[in-house]
């Protein structure tokens, strides 16, 4: 994954000068001692101003981009705020928890200071990151800055990141209406382009003499059974080569880009190929290419790609479990209800490393129907990456800007069972507790689009900090059976 931010936190101490400065300068050392290798310890404990401005100047020429702001006693309300305010990076904000020593001299009252720490926080317009439960002793310190990391490289990606598109969405596909008002919000920068701006560019291609290497290295991910049609690499390869070279052109003062892509109905004719498996090979270097032009469904997954540090991918909340399906092989077996299941699908987009061993470069069914005579075999609706998605814990999750302008996100963790699906496309039998609820009263009832990312782990709770983290005031999630939905109805 060469697409994700490489965070280098630092640790600075800040001290209420009626304490004493060498209870937070022990604490301090006993955090980067529990965390080990990796946390800068900065050597100024800051108790005023200017001793902040000093602490900063020394994490910046230490190359740190996260900052732990560490309150090892009360600490000084002013100056601890101010680091968060002069610091161009994410911060978070932790306190030292009583026992290492007497109640008399050693006691820092830092349970107390972080109260008013996150009220100045508040009265500043300030946004830090500040755990469920943010005082702890130096092991326990150590686990919330391992966690803050994954919350970091997210933010630090979207600040970052510009999205390419290419076409506008296809028609009578409202649900990837894209107000671009959020993506300014969030600090992402965007560039359109049309279609035919990406066919020429993709033509200049033509005999690029990297094409074989590309070539041989699809073939060595698909193997010999994968590789159904060896003639289509070349031309797959010329795609991927054009994308990669139009990031690195274009994405001007940023650091990280992905696309979101129009796909079909002119697509496949115009190109030769479907573009499904070359998008599977850019989202597993963390670079999403999220499907019909869906460009928050292309920023869902960068995020997860940022948070996982591992392979995404984007799917349809496609299709209901038929019952015969779940009678042999889900009931008795996994403690899922029949509505807790659904299928996610798309045309090929996932990449190999989240698939069954036998998955395959094949074609586009639906398109094939389409687009091609009746009967006749399938020519450029071929370049779909085929098959079951692999047995693995998933989080289904998306951050949308909604028609009236508005940033909402919803998370629900679950799994990919693993089961059959006898069907085609990339696609997978996904179980999350309390699905149907969740698919009535968030994503039907919230105008959710049909497209969510999915990362593969439980990372809720890291997603749920970042959108946090960026002002999102409507977080749904998959609620138990004992916490109603709003819009519930109570004698169902």
């Amino acid at each position: 994954m060469f697409q994700i931010p490489q965070i280098k936190p630092g640790i600075i101490a800040v001290s209420r000068d009626c304490f004493p400065i060498t209870l937070s300068e022990t604490r301090r050392h006993a955090i980067v001692s529990a965390y080990g290798e990796g946390l800068y310890e900065c050597p100024v404990t800051v108790e005023n101003e200017l001793d902040a401005v000093k602490a900063l100047d020394d994490v910046r020429t230490a190359g740190c981009n996260a900052l732990v702001v560490f309150l090892g006693n009360f600490g000084p309300e002013t100056p601890e705020t101010l680091l968060c305010e002069k610091f161009d990076g994410p911060v978070m904000y932790i306190a030292a928890a009583e026992g290492d020593g007497d109640l008399i001299n050693g006691r820092g009252d830092a349970y107390c200071g972080m109260l008013n720490c996150s009220y100045n926080l508040g009265m500043r317009h300030l946004r830090a990151y500040i755990p469920e439960y943010p005082v702890g002793d130096a092991d326990e310190c150590a686990g919330m800055i391992r966690e803050f990391l994954p919350i970091a490289r997210a933010i630090l990606g979207v600040k970052g990141l510009k999205i390419i598109t290419f076409g506008p969405r296809p028609q009578d596909f409202f649900a990837c209406n894209a107000p671009i008002k959020g993506l300014y919000e969030l600090g992402v920068e965007i560039e359109e382009n049309s279609e035919l701006d990406l066919l020429v560019s993709y033509k200049a291609h033509e005999n690029d003499p990297r094409i074989p290497d590309v070539c041989a290295d699809m073939a060595g991910e698909l193997g010999a059974c994968g590789n159904c049609y060896p003639e289509l690499l070349p031309r797959m390869a010329q795609f991927e080569l054009t994308l990669l070279d139009w990031a690195e052109a274009h994405k001007g003062a940023r650091q990280y880009v992905c696309f979101a892509d129009k796909c079909w109905p002119a697509f496949p004719e115009q190109f030769g190929f479907e573009p499904c498996y070359v998008n599977s090979r850019l989202a597993s270097r963390g670079i999403p290419v999220a499907c019909e032009v869906d460009i928050y469904g292309a920023l869902s997954e960068f995020i997860g790609s940022c948070i996982t540090g591992d392979a995404v991918t984007l799917l349809d909340i496609n299709n209901s479990v038929p019952k015969y399906l779940y009678n042999e092989d889900i009931a008795g077996k996994f403690d899922y209800a029949l509505t807790d299941t659904f299928m996610g699908f798309h045309c090929g987009n996932t990449p190999s490393c989240k698939m069954c061993a036998d998955r395959a470069v094949k074609y586009q069914l639906i398109q094939h129907r389409l687009l091609e005579p009746a009967g006749s075999d399938p020519d450029f609706t071929r370049g779909t990456l085929e098959g079951d998605i692999a047995a693995s814990p998933i989080t289904f999750y998306r951050l949308q800007c909604d028609s009236e302008g508005v940033l909402r996100a919803y998370i629900a963790q679950g799994e990919v069972l693993p089961v059959a699906t006898r069907s085609f496309g990339g696609i997978g039998v996904f179980a999350i507790p309390e699905m149907a609820r969740f698919y009535r009263h968030v994503l039907i009832e919230k105008r959710y689009p049909h497209h969510g990312a999915v990362a593969f782990d439980h990372v809720g709770k890291s997603l749920f900090e970042v959108f946090k983290y960026f002002g999102i005031a409507d977080i749904a999630y998959n609620q138990p059976k004992c916490c109603r939905y709003p819009t519930e109805n109570p004698m169902a």
